[in-house]
């Protein structure tokens, strides 16, 4: 069992993660928006970078706010 368990976070997850979790739900969301509920193949490379985008962003920001 994981400290996160332990410490009562039921997701398991650090905040950290939580954070990538959300992003990459709310990018997802967005991109079958924009695709009418559909993802084809051909896309998912291109879903796959914006979700890598936005977990950038995240990644960038804990830097920055950690430095």
């Amino acid at each position: 069992m994981s400290d996160a368990y332990v410490s009562g976070d039921p997701d398991g997850l650090s905040p950290l993660l939580v954070r990538i979790r959300d992003a990459v739900a709310r990018e997802l969301h967005a991109q079958l928006t924009l695709r009418g509920e559909r993802i084809e193949l051909s896309d998912v490379p291109e879903v796959a970078y914006q979700v890598t985008r936005q977990v950038d962003q995240i990644l960038t920001a804990t830097r920055v706010a950690g430095a």
